[in-house]
């Protein structure tokens, strides 16, 4: 039964991996950003490290920025060292990284394991050193808030892909809650960068999308670093960096020379057997839920790879099904005609392939389709095209491993659409609930209000159902966020306007109830303030998902920062979220206040108040609350009365009047 409904769900499935490969491969990205990076390469050891220009000349086009990595292929050639030095894990909770990657860093503190988020040493030394350099930070200045694509070659790809992480995290923790501007980094023959828990928190952050790595078929750099480390021999990563430098630059660097000719030396039948017994292993691993012995290396991928050979280009955007095809792609051996292809030419093969993909697909396109299976579904027929552009034919020994990869990764990849899906059917058949809380406000509008009503518990019976809807809807929103955490929702979820909205409202119409139970409890004299110790880690999420539309104050929370049009009645729902904790906070240093004898104290507590009223006042007049706030037994319209009544006194307005 269930392979019939397997049978019946792929039957209806199309394979994209191929149609994205094509779309990348015939337009003009690829071939720019080589262009790019052969820039970057010409430089040689001479040069900044990286160069820039527009993606095509024009106006609107991205800026393309590309690095090379001849850098700190020279410093690991002149320091040597084994690879388990140089291409070491180095957390990036240190003082520099820290400061640098601080959201991808907080975005996941420590997996269950208790791995910290970590990349290769070589890599990031690269980056350090580029950013010690006042040109690099100029042209971060001149990039800020416009299109960019970084890109660059071997160890350059890397240097870039950390480039590109370092933007994103500036963007998103910039003071302007305006969407981050498109970023995009395309590397070519990359090693790999960082560890399981890199890839997790890039997934959380919703930023797997933003990065591009094309490998060829046959290139050994991205696959070197599935190897255990303390065997990897680092002269071969360094060696085909240096072989992209310009002749005349290899000639006068003596060190070069020495790594090309231990290069040379080098067995390649060996290197082959060594990169596909350890990627091999990587990618059975990847089926195992809990492997009893973990590949020797701690690298994974993250994510799209494009995986190209002369055939064309197929594109897997799963990070275990990148590990699975990087694998299937390198074993798969070459027609005995055609011979084995040098690790050099293999590495350094972009410019070729980026060109002649484009003639390829037109070329087959005009000969028509090669696949003929008249009983396959189209499905099926997707991923032989798949396999045929990642340069795996029908007869190779990893045909059928490829192809059941291929779709457990489909399967898995489509599975966030589909319970996206699902949460929005759920979404419809939550909201009576909340209906029922919207209908519970209106009943208390016009005397206490329904925050008072709640935290009072006016009403019983009314109290009860309220409190079981407020609790159903707590649920549900929480379900949806362990679903976001754990990658099971598409990963631009909390940017898509219907949950920015469906968010948004659930927060301004309970949390007001939230509220009015932490104080009812007395938590917030156990606890301490609601705004900084009892709030729900759903609201914080949210306000973040509002602010990034652009819509909020950010010093104070006000949803209502960006209105143009002033309102003619008052809002359904009042615009700040914490605007009942900040009428508790209030009232109790007004209470406070009546008391105090101590003038610097008492001058501090006015102040705040004097804040307050501001805020609140301007909130009031520009109808940007629910008219439950100014009921006559609010708890708003009580601490108006109060705060009135102690201006009134003497050595208030002595104080206020400086304000």
């Amino acid at each position: 039964m269930e392979d019939a409904s397997r049978g019946e769900e792929e039957n209806s499935m199309f394979e994209t991996s191929h149609v994205l490969g094509a779309l990348l491969a015939s337009s003009p990205l690829l071939a720019r950003a080589w262009d790019r990076c052969a820039a970057a390469a010409d430089g040689g050891a001479s040069s900044l490290g990286f160069v820039h220009g527009g993606g095509g000349g024009g106006e609107g086009e991205p800026v393309c920025v590309a690095f090379s990595g001849v850098q700190a292929a020279l410093s690991a050639a002149a320091g040597g060292g084994g690879g388990a030095e140089i291409f070491k894990p180095v957390g990036l909770r240190g003082d520099a990284a820290g400061r640098l990657f601080a959201p991808l860093v907080a975005a996941e503190p420590e997996d269950a394991g208790g791995e910290p988020v970590a990349v290769q040493a070589l890599a990031l030394q690269g980056f350090l050193r580029l950013c010690g350099s006042p040109e690099f930070q100029v042209l971060l200045n001149q990039i800020r808030g416009k299109a960019v694509v970084f890109t660059g070659h071997s160890l350059g790809g890397a240097i870039a892909a950390l480039v590109a992480l370092h933007y994103l995290c500036t963007s998103s923790s910039s003071s302007a809650f305006a969407p981050a501007p498109p970023v995009l980094c395309v590397t070519f023959g990359s090693p790999l960068l960082g560890n399981q828990a890199l890839s997790r928190a890039i997934l959380r952050e919703r930023w797997a999308g933003n990065f591009c790595h094309v490998v060829s078929q046959h290139d050994v750099v991205p696959r070197l670093l599935f190897c255990p480390l303390n065997v990897i021999p680092v002269h071969i990563v360094v060696g085909m960096q240096l072989h992209q430098l310009p002749v005349r630059a290899r000639r006068a660097a003596g060190v070069v020379a020495t790594v090309t000719a231990r290069m040379a030396d080098t067995n390649q039948e060996s290197l082959r057997q060594l990169i596909q017994e350890h990627a091999g292993e990587a990618a059975i691993e990847q089926k195992l839920a809990a492997p009893e012995i973990p590949s020797g290396s701690p690298y994974r991928p993250f994510g799209a790879y494009v995986l190209c050979s002369p055939d064309g280009a197929a594109c897997v955007d799963n990070p275990t099904a990148a590990v699975q095809m990087l694998y299937a792609t390198f074993a798969a051996r070459r027609a005995p005609e055609t011979g084995a292809v040098p690790p050099e030419a293999a590495h350094s093969c972009y410019g070729d392939l980026v060109l002649s993909m484009p003639h390829h697909l037109l070329l087959k396109r005009r000969l028509g389709a090669t696949v003929t299976a008249p009983a396959a579904s189209n499905y099926d027929v997707g991923i032989s095209i798949a396999l045929e552009a990642s340069g795996i034919t029908g007869e190779a020994t990893e045909a059928a491993p490829a192809r059941q990869w291929l779709k457990t990764s489909k399967r898995v990849g489509r599975s966030p659409s589909l319970n996206c899906a699902s949460l929005a059917t759920r979404l419809g058949r939550i909201t009576p609930c909340r209906a029922q809380i919207e209908w519970y406000k209106a009943l208390f509008d016009a005397n206490t209000g329904y925050y008072d009503a709640f935290k009072q518990r006016l009403s019983p019976k009314k109290f009860s159902k309220a409190n079981m809807y407020r609790i159903k809807l707590a649920q549900f929103w929480d379900g949806v966020l362990s679903m976001l955490d754990t990658s099971q929702l598409p990963y631009d979820f909390h940017r898509r306007a219907k949950w920015v909205n469906a968010a948004h409202f659930y927060q301004l119409l309970v949390e007001p109830l939230d509220i009015a139970d932490y104080h009812r409890n007395n938590l917030h004299r156990t606890r301490g303030s609601y705004i900084t110790h009892g709030r729900e880690r759903r609201y914080e999420l949210f306000d973040k998902w509002w602010k990034q539309k652009g819509c909020t104050d950010p010093s104070t929370g006000d949803t209502s920062a960006t209105t143009t049009a002033r309102r003619s009645k008052f809002a359904g729902l009042t615009q700040d979220p914490c605007f009942w904790a900040r009428v508790e906070e209030a009232r109790e240093q007004t209470e406070s206040a009546k008391s105090e004898r101590d003038m610097t104290l008492l001058a501090r507590m006015l102040e705040d108040l004097h804040k307050f009223e501001r805020h609140s006042s301007e909130l009031v007049e520009s109808k940007e609350v629910s008219i439950d706030v100014v009921a006559p037994q609010s708890s708003y319209s009580l601490w108006v009365k109060e705060w009135n009544e102690l201006k009134l006194r003497e050595e208030v307005r002595t104080i206020l009047f400086q304000f």
